[in-house]
């Protein structure tokens, strides 16, 4: 029987309590969680530590790390976690830049360790159907609409507005990474709108255009003011009929008929497949969903709003 991987989790906040945490302990015969790194916050029962390096140097057994503090502070970590053998689960976005992200996947296989950048949002249970789906029956047109209030999911958190932080694109990349995914071609930006309050130093909305090679296109809106019902849509026209994902994945259309689908669990999954990378000696780590934001800020028009304000 394989032993438990000893984990570790550095950056103990909301998704941490409300998603890593239960998936973890869902999973006793994969995980044992061994240690904490964190500024702030602790887990019952568990060792706990201010830094990674405090923690790496107190507790050597560690053989795997999940790195949950804000993007623009997780290459430095990383790093640290890589060099000293351990396997690193990247949250997503897993970078705050494409370049560090490209260095850690070559640092990682230098030293024979495994690196996973995560998309959540992959796993939801309506997203494997729907890329089989269109697998058969050929996208001709899709419309992203990932619309939330920031107040409701981000309360307070300064750093998401921070340059880094990507603001709108933190929600928007995880509607980036089921497109990437459910499309059997890739698709490139063309045209794209930022809206950026006059207060912060990342985009509130933004209005997107891609289209692939052969001209298909994605009209994508994110917007972070929508109040009342939040909106995780992603409509896609084919020859045959329409398919539409919502709820962020978890329910799916097609052809206007409701498809019964597995009762599968996002952070779970994740796991599970930080688990099998591990042991088959591999890592995982596609940027496609990063690139696009990326490009979005590189050929994004920008314009100013009015300031936002907790």
């Amino acid at each position: 029987m394989t032993s438990p991987i000893k984990l570790a989790i550095v950056g103990v906040g909301k998704i941490v309590y409300d998603q890593h945490l239960p998936a973890i302990t869902g999973q006793a015969a994969d995980y044992a969680l061994v240690a904490t790194a964190s500024r702030n916050n602790t887990i019952d029962n568990v060792p706990s530590f201010p830094t990674i390096e405090a923690m790496l140097a107190a507790d050597p057994s560690i053989e795997a790390v999940s790195l949950c503090m804000p993007p623009q502070y997780r290459y430095a970590a990383a790093r640290k976690a890589l060099a000293a053998g351990k396997h690193v689960f990247l949250e997503k976005p897993p970078g705050a830049t494409l370049s560090e992200v490209a260095d850690l996947e070559a640092f990682a296989a230098a030293q024979g360790v495994s690196l996973f950048a995560s998309w959540h949002s992959r796993y939801a249970p309506g997203v494997q159907p729907a890329k089989a789906y269109l697998a058969e029956q050929k996208p001709t047109a899709m419309h992203v609409i990932w619309k939330e209030d920031v107040r409701q999911w981000h309360p307070n958190q300064d750093w998401i507005w921070q340059a880094g932080g990507l603001g709108v694109f933190d929600p928007g990349i995880n509607a980036l990474s089921i497109v990437t995914e459910i499309l059997p071609s890739a698709v490139f930006l063309t045209k794209a709108a930022l809206e950026f309050p006059e207060n912060r130093d990342a985009p509130i909305g933004a209005d997107l255009h891609f289209q692939d090679a052969d001209g298909v296109k994605v009209h994508a809106e994110f917007d972070w003011r929508q109040t009342g019902k939040q909106s995780w849509d992603i409509i896609v026209t084919t020859a045959k009929g329409e398919v539409r994902l919502a709820d962020g994945g978890s329910r799916l259309w097609i052809n206007g008929d409701e498809q019964t689908l597995p009762k599968e669990a996002e952070y779970p999954s994740l796991y599970q497949r930080f688990a099998e990378i591990i042991r088959a000696g591999k890592s995982d780590v596609d940027v496609a969903p990063l690139r696009h934001v990326a490009d979005a800020f590189m050929l994004g028009q920008r314009k100013v709003v009015d300031a936002f304000h907790d």
